[in-house]
């Protein structure tokens, strides 16, 4: 590691997802394979071809903000608020350093897309002078950054990153970027969604990207040749990085280090990513790289696997151009989006801490319900069931619509 560069630590971790709405719920749920899809039920599907969902369960925001800030947000903001709180509370970071070395980056693919549908069809139904005067403020991707500045008094740089499916990762590289070169000592970082909305899901369904299956454990099929589509989750995951010096001098649990990022960009096709696989290949190239990854090293990946035909052989080739075919043929992987549905911009965030739960655990979450091998996607997916390895290193990749590519790389911690 170069001496230069700050390291930077993981101190805190929260969670609100489709199978657990704290860390503790979330880890049993990934270890045993909990399948956190359902038909969806905050509107009504008659209509829908896509039918299913990975919705957030028992979610009560009063659990984290007062009745009058509730009614002034829009549900995603609310789901990223939630998962700040928790990993807040478990770092205890706040206090501990001014606030203006502490910052906030937060994602989001969409923003408030259910408040656009409401406030829109007031317009419609109603009038202009019936939109809400906080139409815009719950709308904007930024205000769940905002929301968590305000909360806990973070005056350093509080922002979005809004690049689709790779949103929490980004935000999460970034923020580790901002450690590593001095302009924060602490950032609260991570990525929220909450698209299971009418006009969300249409929009899905009619460029072909959802599955349509109406069975619940043959819908998001990462890797399986049976695959035909994503399933559309929500949720939010959060972790506080540390200056790494600075988090050991007060005696903070350190889950892992974060200790490589890489950020490309197809420059290909608004959805479809590039055939050769090469974008993505470098961004895990350059996380690993950073990360100092050694050939051989026991590594786990959880892929960005969201179950669509093209997707899922792609990224199996660009791990295969990152690690060398050999070296990939030793890799663990899989995707919880097979228990998670794809969360969008919260799906990196989310599926960094399973990471980190991976490395602290050595126990690596399964790809459920993973039946049937597609010969274009070789390589080892911890089908259906966890198992123990003592992994080193942890890669987490998001690939996102508009050609961006994201990978973050964890080590555990050992001194």
């Amino acid at each position: 590691m170069n001496n230069t560069i700050r390291r930077v630590a993981v101190t805190g971790m929260g969670a609100v997802t489709p199978i657990g709405n704290n860390i503790a719920e979330l880890r049993e749920g990934l270890m045993s394979g909990k399948n956190g899809i359902a038909l969806i039920t905050q509107f009504d599907t008659t209509d829908f071809k896509a039918k299913l969902g990975a919705e957030v369960k028992d979610f009560d925001p009063r659990q984290y903000m007062e009745k009058s800030e509730v009614l002034r947000s829009d549900k995603y903001a609310q789901f990223a608020l939630a998962a700040a709180c928790q990993a807040v509370e478990d770092s205890g970071v706040i206090g501990t350093l001014p606030k203006d070395r502490i910052g906030v980056y937060f994602g989001t693919g969409i923003g408030g897309i259910r408040t656009f549908e409401s406030e829109n069809n007031n317009l419609r139904e109603k009038g202009p002078r019936r939109v809400s005067p906080l139409f815009v403020p719950m709308m904007i991707a930024n205000m769940a950054s905002g929301m968590i500045a305000i909360r806990f008094g973070c005056r350093c740089a509080a922002m979005p990153a809004v690049t689709a499916c790779a949103s929490g990762s980004n935000a999460i590289g970034e923020a580790m970027r901002a450690i590593r070169h001095g302009y924060a000592d602490a950032m609260i970082a991570g990525g929220a969604e909450a698209s299971i909305a009418p006009s969300g899901v249409a929009g899905f369904i009619n460029m072909q990207a959802l599955s349509t299956s109406d069975d619940r454990d043959a819908a998001s099929l990462p890797f399986d040749k049976r695959r035909g589509g994503f399933v559309i989750g929500e949720g939010a995951g959060a972790l506080i990085l540390e200056e790494y010096e600075h988090a050991k001098a007060r005696g903070a649990k350190i889950y892992a280090e974060l200790c490589g990022y890489g950020s490309t960009c197809d420059a290909y096709h608004i959805t479809a990513p590039r055939e050769d696989a090469t974008g993505a290949a470098a961004a895990m190239r350059a996380a690993l790289q950073e990360a100092e990854y050694t050939a051989g090293e026991k590594i786990y990946i959880n892929a960005h696997g969201t179950g669509t035909p093209l997707n899922d052989r792609l990224e199996t080739l660009a791990v295969k151009l990152a690690l060398g075919e050999d070296y990939a043929r030793e890799a663990y992987i899989s995707s919880t989006k097979s228990m998670t549905g794809h969360m969008l911009g919260a799906a990196g965030a989310v599926e960094a801490i399973a990471c980190i739960m991976a490395l602290e655990d050595k126990m690596l979450p399964p790809t459920i319900n993973l039946r049937e091998a597609d010969p274009a996607c070789d390589l080892n997916y911890i089908p259906n069931q966890a198992v123990m390895a003592d992994i080193k290193i942890a890669l987490s990749n998001s690939l996102g619509f508009g050609g961006h590519n994201a990978s973050l790389a964890f080590r555990e911690v050992t001194e």
